[in-house]
């Protein structure tokens, strides 16, 4: 069945991939990015089944033009696919209070932007489906991502508790937990690299930006294949609350699960008995 769905962030990685999937399965497309006409040229130019329009994710009033485009060519939006974001790089330390801030106003703050201004329409359709990009990184902490992991671990809350509050209009909610894909995520265009500001750190940093550098086009996940698992997900009656993409993310999402576990177990003689005692007892 054909949907109307929006993705942000349509002009490179991933995005493009979404994209260039959902116009090959007949769907009706609207592909946002900050450079528009640059996100039309990758799609091959204009055809009658997508509409491209300017999103800068940070931008309410750019989330809310892009909404009522939608709506003015295509009707209705059934599926909101919330892909854009971008990695700043480092050490706590190393990473300044406005990278970190910036950092968590494109992760986090922006799909709440382009949520914000689309659950409207859903809730009017009684019917949608919100998906986000997070990361195995917002479930595992891991080092050099501390600002990034913090907007991720954003994203887990955020849409795990946004179920909840739009379950009853018949809208949906499926938050992705990718891990190494060929995504575009480590070219400079995406990645913020820190500059060795603080000697302790210096050996460090240097030898993890040329590792992860190295990784780059080197990563075991298809994007193409993550692209058509998200559509089939978004074709589904009752789509996941939370889906785990690639085997790598798969065996790293069970083993922190496996760790909560203990560490709730190890909790239990100090943590389990903190209630109020009845003094009158």
């Amino acid at each position: 069945m054909s949907k109307v769905i929006l993705v942000t962030g349509a002009g490179r990685g991933l995005g493009t991939d979404i994209a260039r999937e959902a116009l090959a399965a007949g769907h009706q497309l609207v592909a946002t990015g900050r450079r528009p006409e640059e996100v039309e040229k990758t799609l091959g130019g204009p055809r009658d089944n997508l509409l491209v329009t300017k999103l800068d994710v940070t931008s309410i009033e750019d989330a809310e033009t892009a909404a009522q485009a939608a709506v003015d060519r295509f009707g209705r939006i059934d599926v909101l696919v919330n892909n854009a974001g971008n990695f700043f790089a480092g050490y706590f330390e190393e990473i300044t209070p406005a990278q970190m801030r910036q950092q968590i106003e494109t992760n986090l703050f922006g799909p709440m932007n382009v949520t914000r201004a689309i659950l409207p329409i859903m809730r009017k359709q009684r019917a949608g489906h919100v998906i986000t990009l997070s990361s195995s990184a917002g479930i595992i902490g891991q080092e050099f991502c501390v600002a990034y992991a913090a907007s991720k671990f954003g994203v887990e809350g955020w849409m795990e508790s946004l179920r909840f509050d739009v379950e009853p209009y018949n809208i949906h909610t499926t938050v992705v937990e990718p891990g190494f894909f060929r995504t575009e995520l480590l070219v400079d265009a995406s990645t913020t690299w820190p500059e060795p500001t603080i000697d302790d750190y210096a050996e460090r940093t240097t030898a993890t930006i040329a590792g992860w550098k190295s990784m780059n086009g080197q990563q075991s996940g298809d994007p193409a294949k993550l692209a058509r698992a998200l559509l089939t997900i978004a074709d589904q009656q009752e789509p996941p609350l939370r889906f785990v993409a690639g085997a790598d993310a798969i065996e790293g999402v069970k083993a922190k699960a496996q760790e909560l576990l203990a560490q709730a177990e190890a909790s239990r003689e100090l943590g389990g008995n903190l209630a109020y005692e009845d003094s009158n007892a």
